[in-house]
């Protein structure tokens, strides 16, 4: 008999039942095991053989607030090791190891020589001095200034501004001149001045100035008669008067002890329009502070008015001041106080005035002539069509103003290709400095202010994007511009046939003896404290040679700050308004 049942290994299984021994049997088994053996077990058959499997126990760590797996734990621990090694071991290099600082960059020497150039106007300070001013060798003088006048005719507070240049006079015009300089040189490069660290001692300066010019007119009326011109009145050079004077008496200002005449004018058109330039240029610096930037525009329209009512040179009738400062005519002062003005205030009509043709004919613009193209102190023509070429080239006006800009900007082309040294305008001393004055003596004050402007007209023509300009059928890059300028600057500062740097205190050669305005038409200098025409500094001088400098300086990226100075001028042209509300039906 036989019975057929499912195989579970997966074949069928056939059951006998014959009379087999149990030797047979167990061979037969013995077969069957190795057969079984020898075949792979799938996971269900596995299962069947083996029964449920039996899960390790997991070991767990008590930490009291929290049970952690012994595994998580552990791994932490070895983690947290791991890494305080490592910190450890960084902390050791970085403290013994030699580290190498990064230090700022060096200044470059225009910024070397920008901070001691303006430590000279600390020096020139006149009253009680602020306990930062750092001429340590310099204290309070003058500390009656305007009070003991014995004419009688002037009984007020002149205490403060400062002296001209070697000797202790307040010459106000080329004061003027100076700090309105100075205002320029910041409302264009405030940004290098900031780089330099020197912003604010600028400003300091400027309004050391413009707090004195305040005191010399009734800066609270709108209609004044006279102003006062200059502190200490006689100042004869000849040697012939017994008189003491500013240069009989060799003394300190800290000990003068002789009267200070005060001198005043009634019809000098010149000077007060170069303090309303002054004023109006320093209004713009001090733009943030409103309070005291609307006190000096106030004073400022005082000033024009009285310029344009009262018609007269300040120097005029053998004056005092003829001596030292005589002023050729007030025209150029009118178009460049006018410019000041019209900057400061944005009212129409002084542009309308400063860009006159007539008065522009007046001015000499028309003329040419030896001294074209000449800044000074005395000449502020070219300063005033550099100023309202800017105008032109950013805000572009048009009528009625464009003809004469139109006019301005091409004569200011025209003035920076005589710079150039491949024309003849001008002649160079064999160390490579020209002579704007043609050979006569003092000649550096008119330099640095060529490289003032001629750095300053390539920073318009930049960010202008424009690369350059013509000289009649030649085209020059901007670069010319400040080439002329850098080569002029390193003449000052020690790149010359002497070796010398004509700024007190920068290099390792320089004046001794300063009672210092530079070389001969020959690169020669006499280092003699009385001889002047060499060695005598003045406000005038070192504030074009401050204002040189810090367009130089720095980073030439840093562009100039093109909005500043129009800051109070309205729109040239009016907005259009509103588009139309949408119709409804």
């Amino acid at each position: 008999m036989s019975m057929y049942g499912r195989d579970p290994w997966g074949g069928p299984l056939e059951m006998h039942t014959d009379s087999a021994t149990d030797d047979d049997r167990s061979r037969n088994l013995n077969e069957f095991d190795r057969a079984a053996l020898s075949r792979r077990l799938d996971e269900t058959q596995q299962s069947w053989l083996l029964g449920p499997g039996e899960k390790k126990k997991k070991k767990y760590v008590d930490l009291g607030c929290v049970v952690v797996s012994r595994k998580i734990f552990v791994w932490t621990v070895a983690l947290m090791l791991a890494a305080g090694f490592v910190a450890g071991f960084v902390a050791l290099i970085v403290k013994f190891v030699p580290r190498h600082h990064e230090h700022p960059p060096q200044a470059d020497n225009y910024t070397v020589a920008l901070q001691k150039a303006l430590m000279f106007f600390n020096a020139q300070k006149s009253g009680k001095l602020p306990r930062h001013n750092n001429v340590s060798w310099r204290g309070n003088s003058c500390m009656n200034d305007g009070k003991s006048d014995k004419s009688g005719a002037v009984l007020k507070d002149l205490v403060g501004g400062y002296y001209d240049a070697g000797d202790t006079i307040k010459f106000h015009f080329p004061k003027a001149f100076a700090m309105t300089m100075l205002s320029w040189s910041v409302i264009e490069y405030s940004a290098k001045y900031e780089a330099a660290g020197e912003l604010n001692h600028v400003k300091e300066i400027i309004k050391w100035g413009t707090d004195y010019f305040l005191k010399t007119f009734n800066s609270t009326a709108d209609t004044i008669n006279q102003i006062v011109a200059q502190v200490v009145g006689k100042g004869d050079t000849s040697g012939g008067t017994s008189d003491p004077n500013d240069h009989t008496c060799w003394m300190r200002p800290e000990d003068i002890d002789y009267p200070r005449p005060v001198t005043e004018c009634s019809s000098c058109s010149d000077l007060a329009a170069e303090m309303a330039a002054a004023l109006a240029s320093a209004s713009i610096v001090f733009k943030d502070n409103k309070a005291y930037s609307k006190k000096l525009v106030h004073g400022a329209a005082t000033l024009w008015k009285f310029a344009r009512d009262q018609r007269g040179s300040y120097s005029a009738g053998g004056s005092d001041a003829a001596t030292f400062y005589n002023s050729s005519m007030y025209w150029d002062e009118f178009v460049w106080g006018g410019a000041w003005m019209y900057y400061a205030t944005g009212n129409q009509s002084y542009l309308y005035l400063a860009s006159h043709p007539k008065l522009a004919k007046h001015a000499g613009a028309f003329w040419g002539g030896p001294d074209y193209g000449v800044l000074s102190w005395d000449n502020k023509l070219t300063g005033a069509q550099v100023l309202l070429t800017r105008l032109r080239l950013f805000l572009s006006p048009g009528y009625p103003y464009e003809e004469t800009l139109k006019t301005f900007h091409n004569q200011t082309s025209i003035i920076m290709c005589s710079y150039l040294p491949y024309f003849n305008s001008f002649n160079r001393t064999r160390g490579g400095l020209i002579q704007l004055n043609h050979g006569r003596p003092q000649p550096l004050q008119y330099v640095v202010n060529a490289a003032f402007l001629a750095t300053l007209y390539s920073d318009y023509l930049d960010a202008a994007d424009t690369p350059g300009w013509y000289c009649g059928p030649n085209f020059y890059s901007t670069n010319e511009l400040r080439k002329f300028a850098e080569t002029q600057i390193d003449y000052i500062l020690g790149k010359n046939p002497r070796k010398m740097s004509y700024v007190v205190g920068y290099g390792n050669h320089y004046p001794k003896h300063v009672h210092h305005r530079g070389p001969d038409k020959h690169d020669g200098f006499h280092d003699v404290r009385t001889n002047y025409n060499y060695t005598e500094p003045t406000l005038a001088g070192n504030a074009g040679l401050v204002a040189a400098l810090v367009a130089l300086s720095g980073d030439r990226t840093t562009r100039i700050d093109k909005n500043t100075i129009f800051a109070a001028v309205p729109p040239m042209f009016p907005i259009p308004p509103p588009p139309p509300a949408p119709w409804k039906p």
